[in-house]
Order: structure tokens, then C-alpha cells, then sequence
């Protein structure tokens, strides 16, 4: 249903399709965003303490805040109308190095989604348990995790007939027990406002402004949970029906304002029927049961039945949102691949093995933050805002940025700046005063973790920069090899044996590898076809005009390659594609060439070093052997021909 042709905008059933289309990817994309109103209003309300009476001023704060975060991130669906994660924004708005800050971030973020999403779900499902069951609560999640990685490993994806009934059955629960919570009390709301106002004069008596506002903005920050999942929408605009923009930004208004409602719904429920914590519940869990105490129908008590039905939904969407680290993380981790920052074989994203292992470091790194925290949502929801805040910060710093550079050029910039600029303000605050405050409720480890992760990516590139320093020898030697003088181009030989030479740009590999080939099988084969992908990574960041600067680059370099063979004596042509999988794309040009070409046979270079090492191996050593592996049981030869790298120059 997320998916179809383009749409004519002049069409007038236009807007009601649109606003049916948009329903179904708000169901799709919005349980991880309404799924932390299970967790982010009970952390904030909980760190009020006795002062519960700012809990009016902060429904006020989170509902703003939800509509401010989403109006920043309609701009980035707008600017990016093809997905864009946090690290592709902020690599191509601030630039590599804060890009893979935020790429690393996200990636930790997704693993916490996961621990966060399930022991989560487990609290609220073990709330009407029996207390000794409570036990079995942390292996219970260790179990889930493993049965939502076994299925990821299988390829189950979740669909939007399946999330239908169970975001319904959430939302229409939320929305009745809220409206019940609410209006129930509605003749004491001119009171509470009263009170509230009576309270909070008499708070700054005892402890000052500041002592008021310091009270209040902890509470904001550390129920930041209550925000994270906002931008999933915004991460996954390419599976919306065009038009994508209008489409998305209706999508993240209904996200907005459901989220808005459940979360300062759900506050100002805990305020009006003050709720107590209690031991073996979640605060919702209680609210839930003192609401619905007294329900009865024909004579039967049904408030037990509607609280156990609300708190398996929520279960269930928790769950769900936990499939996001799972399907996302390995996503991220692509995108970062295309630009060197972790192990090329990570782009793969259509070999198996690739993403059953992203698969399983998602779930294994997931059971072992469950592990440390032993469930304990409190600190989960620290670890998980840290993360998504930086993110969060960065992608709008990045819009900041844009809306200022292209001021000249944008009509109602300053409204566009101030959106941005008051977003980044507010989650950088909350990015700074939770890391400060719960730094050593593992606020640290969050901090380290993503630290380690980025110090790793750095240490990646700087490797596969080394290994171009290295090649450029050869680069310099082969794209300067004197040729003979032009004759007039060769034919095609029908049945002639056909040479499929994979190819990257036009470098001293490509060449070398052609060189090989005369050199192993002198004038055997008469015909020669140079494959190449064009890999969109956040440098060609699907604009239209960058997309188009790839593909003339990309069809330069193999013209080149053409001209070459040709002066040699051969038959040459190219193909080529653009596209995100480079083993995908080199494997349907291979399968489309056998049935064009007779006796083919497929030729890669493949990067042998002198002293090879673990780390080597774990970069390099994949495209070349998952293409081989892929053909050879179509039928298709494969022949790799190693290019050595010399680690230091040879003795003369």
C-alpha cells in the first residue's frame, strides 16, 4: 500500500487519497514514535518527586515540543524527499566528520530501540502478572529478543496489515482510557490550573526561580524517551507514495498530534487522578486499573479485562518498534559501508550472510545492554535519549546551516531558521542536561560505547585511505600507459568468447585487471564488456542533479576503459547502473549480459596483501567472492585475478 507510480497533482481525488495513503504509513511508520509514550511520560513524572504540580507546565513543554521536532523534521522531508537518516542529513549538511558522529549515534540508538522496545513491553505485559512470576521478567526478554532475531534472520518484515490491528487496538484503548482520565475531572481543571499556579509560587518562595526551573528541566530532559521514534518518517520517505513531501509531512502531522495526545494525555491523567507508584507496575499500568476500578457491565466487572487488553496492546507495539533497530540499524550501517567509515561487505545489504550477521549484531548488542541494565527501563530511557539527542541535534543544526546559506534563495527563511534553531536548542539542552545529570546512571556507558564505535570508523577509513595511498603507484603507472596509435574500432564477434571485466572507476585495478587477462589469455577473447555501478552514498545524495553528475562520471570512466581494449584490438562496450547494493547491481547486469553475449566469462581483481591480517580481511576480500559465489550457480565462470599491495616499496 506504501508503494506506486507517481501521482498528478492536478488530479482533484487527490486529496483524499492522499489523506488514506498517509493513515497507512502513519500506521507503518509511527509505532516507534507512539510506542515511548509507554515509557517517556512515566520517567518524566517520576522525576517531579513531591513538586508534581510542574506536571501541568511540563504537558504544556512536551506537547510544544512534539509539534517543534516534527515541524523541524517536515523541513527535512522537504529538503530530502527520498529518506534521509540522521547520518546521510548530517554528512551532507555539516560534513563527514559530524555526519558519522550522528551515523555512529544512530546505530547505538537502534540497538537501544531494541533493549528499550522489549523491556518495555515486558513491564507492561508483567504488570498484571502475578508478583513471584515477576522472576521470569529479564530471561522472558532475553527470549524475545531472540525470537525477534530469528525472525529478522528469516526475512520477516513487519506489514501493514499486521500493524493495523494492533496500532488500532492502542490507539482506540489510549484514546478512551485518556478521554475517561480526562473529562471525568473535567470540573476540577479550573482548579488544578489554580492550584498549580498557588503551588508553584510557593515552590519559588522555598527554593528560588532557579531552583524551580532546575527542577523542572531535569524532569523535561530525562523524559525525553517521550520524543525518540519522531523521525522515522522522515528516515523512510522512499516507500511513500509520491508526491513523497506532501505525503510525508501529513504522515508526521498525524504523528504529532497522536503522540502529542497520548504523552500530555497520559500526564495530565497522572496529575488529575494522582497516581501513586506502585512496586511490580508501570505508572501507566496503575493508571489504567484506577481508572477503570469500578467498570461494570450487567453486573460484571470488565475494568480488569479493558486494562489487561490496554497493556497487551502496548505490549505488542513495543514489540513492533523493536523490529526498527533490527531493520533500520543494518540500513545505517550501509550507508556508512558506501562511504568507508565500517567494512565495504556491510553495503551488501542483498547478500544474506551480510544481513543475517547485521542481524545478529543488532540482536546480540541489544541482549547485552538488557544484560547490564537488567531491564531496568529507568536507565534504559537515559542510555536511548542520549543517543537519539545527538542525532536529533545534529540533523537540525544541519537544516540551521542550510536555511542560512541558502538564505538568499528561499522565500520565509526566517521562519524556516527559527524552526530549525529553536529545535536545536531544545534538544540540545536535553541532550546536555540528561548526559550531566544521569552520566553516571549509564549516561557513561552510552557515551563511551558511541565513542568507541566512532573511534573504530575512523580507524576504518584511515585504513582504506592508506590502501589508495598505496594503489596510487599503480594508478599513476597504469592511467599513463602508452598506447598504440588508434585504428579503426573492431567488430563485434557474435560467437566470439566474451570477457565480463568489472570495474570500479577508471584506476590502475580496472586496468591491471584487463592487462591480466591479455596476459593469461592471449587473443582469446574477442569481445570485452566493462561493468561498473555507480554507488549513491551521501556525496551523491540522490538530488537530481547529483545523481546526474554521478552517472556522466561513472559513464566517462568506462568510455575510457572502452577506448583502451579498442587500441589494443578488441571489440569493447560498457554498461552500467546507479544504485545502493553494488552486488545486486553487478549481479542482474551479469545475468543480463549472458543472454546477450555468447561464452562469457566474468572477471574481477581482487586486493592481496602482503601482510594480511584479520582486520585486512574483515574490509576487503567480499565483492569479488559474494559475486563468484552468486554466479556459479547459474552457470556462470568466474575467474578472480589478485592485485597485490605492497606495504613497502621492494628492494631494486
Amino acid at each position: 500500500m506504501l508503494f506506486g507510480a507517481p501521482k498528478n497533482l492536478f488530479d482533484p481525488r487527490i486529496h483524499h487519497n492522499l489523506a488514506l495513503i498517509a493513515f497507512f504509513a502513519w500506521v507503518g511508520l509511527g509505532s516507534d514514535g507512539l510506542s515511548s509514550s509507554s515509557y517517556g511520560p512515566e520517567e518524566a513524572f517520576l522525576q517531579l518527586g513531591a513538586h508534581r504540580h510542574l506536571a501541568l507546565y511540563l504537558v504544556v513543554a512536551t506537547v510544544a515540543t512534539v509539534f517543534l521536532i516534527s515541524a523541524s523534521y517536515s523541513q527535512i522531508i522537504e529538503l530530502f524527499p527520498s529518506g534521509s537518516g540522521g547520518y546521510l542529513v548530517a554528512t551532507k549538511l555539516l560534513g563527514p566528520t559530524p555526519g558519522i558522529i550522528s551515523g555512529c549515534a544512530l546505530v547505538v540508538d537502534y540497538v537501544l530501540t531494541i533493549a528499550i522496545s522489549v523491556a518495555s513491553g515486558c513491564d507492561a505485559i508483567f504488570s498484571f502478572l502475578p508478583h513471584p512470576w515477576h522472576l521470569w521478567k529479564v530471561p522472558v526478554e532475553f527470549m524475545v529478543i531472540g525470537g525477534l532475531t530469528g525472525l529478522n534472520m528469516r526475512g520477516v518484515k513487519e506489514s501493514v496489515v499486521v500493524l493495523t490491528p494492533i496500532f488500532l487496538a492502542f490507539m482506540l484503548s489510549h484514546v478512551a482510557l485518556i478521554g475517561v482520565g480526562i473529562f471525568a475531572h473535567g470540573g476540577d481543571l479550573h482548579l488544578l490550573i489554580g492550584d498549580t499556579v498557588g503551588d508553584t509560587h510557593k515552590a519559588v518562595a522555598d527554593f528560588g526561580l532557579w531552583g524551580v526551573i532546575v527542577i523542572f528541566l531535569r524532569a523535561f530532559s530525562l523524559g525525553g524517551g517521550t520524543f525518540t521514534g519522531i523521525e522515522a518518517v522522515s528516515n523512510s520517505t522512499e516507500i511513500l507514495r509520491e508526491p513523497r513531501v506532501e505525503t510525508g509531512q501529513r504522515t508526521m502531522l498525524y504523528m504529532a498530534t497522536s503522540l502529542s495526545f497520548t504523552a500530555g494525555g497520559i500526564l495530565l491523567c497522572y496529575l488529575l487522578n494522582r497516581v501513586q507508584q506502585q512496586t511490580g507496575m508501570t505508572l501507566n499500568a496503575s493508571l489504567w486499573g484506577l481508572l477503570t476500578s469500578g467498570w461494570q457491565v450487567g453486573g460484571m466487572h470488565v475494568g480488569t479485562a479493558v486494562v489487561w487488553f490496554t497493556l497487551i496492546a502496548e505490549g505488542a507495539l513495543l514489540f513492533v518498534a523493536a523490529q526498527t533497530g533490527f531493520v533500520a540499524g543494518p540500513r545505517t550501517l550501509a550507508s556508512m559501508a558506501v562511504d568507508n567509515w565500517v567494512p565495504k561487505r556491510l553495503a551488501h545489504l542483498s547478500e544474506r550472510l551480510v544481513t543475517q550477521n547485521g542481524v545478529i549484531i543488532m540482536g546480540l548488542a541489544a541482549a547485552v545492554v538488557l544484560l547490564y541494565t537488567r531491564g531496568a527501563v529507568a536507565i534504559l530511557v537515559v542510555m536511548y535519549s542520549i543517543n537519539v539527542f545527538i542525532t536529533f541535534t545534529l540533523s537540525q543544526l544541519g537544516m540551521v546551516r542550510h536555511w542560512w546559506n541558502t538564505r538568499a534563495e528561499q522565500h520565509h527563511w526566517r521562519r524556516r531558521l527559527s524552526v530549525a534553531g529553536i529545535g536545536t536548542a531544545v534538544t540540545g539542552l536535553i541532550l546536555i542536561v540528561t548526559s550531566v545529570i544521569k552520566f553516571g546512571q549509564g549516561g557513561w556507558v552510552t557515551l563511551i560505547a558511541t565513542g568507541v564505535f566512532i573511534g573504530y570508523c575512523f580507524v576504518v577509513r584511515t585504513h582504506y585511505r592508506r590502501v589508495r595511498q598505496l594503489l596510487s603507484s599503480l594508478d599513476e603507472v597504469l592511467t599513463n600507459l602508452p598506447l598504440p596509435e588508434p585504428k579503426n574500432p573492431p567488430e563485434l564477434a557474435p560467437d566470439g568468447p566474451t570477457a565480463i571485466v568489472l570495474v570500479e572507476s577508471y584506476a590502475g585495478l580496472g586496468i591491471h585487471t584487463l592487462l591480466n587477462i591479455q596476459r593469461l589469455f592471449p587473443r582469446h577473447f574477442k569481445n570485452f564488456v566493462f561493468c561498473s555501478v555507480g554507488l549513491v552514498d551521501s556525496g551523491q545524495f540522490k538530488g537530481a542533479a547529483d545523481m546526474q553528475a554521478l552517472e556522466d562520471k561513472v559513464a566517462a570512466d568506462l568510455e575510457r576503459y572502452v577506448q583502451l581494449a579498442s587500441r589494443m584490438g578488441y571489440y569493447a562496450e560498457y554498461r552500467f547502473t546507479l544504485g545502493t547494493d553494488l552486488i545486486a547491481e553487478l549481479e542482474s547486469m551479469c545475468m543480463d549480459l549472458i543472454k546477450e553475449f555468447r561464452r562469457p566469462v566474468v572477471f574481477a581483481g581482487q586486493l592481496v596483501f602482503q601482510r594480511e591480517n584479520v582486520f585486512t580481511r574483515s574490509l576487503h576480500h567480499e565483492t569479488s567472492f559474494s559475486i563468484q559465489r552468486r554466479l556459479q550457480f547459474t552457470g556462470i565462470q568466474v575467474i578472480i585475478l589478485p592485485i597485490r599491495v605492497w606495504e613497502r616499496q621492494r628492494s631494486a
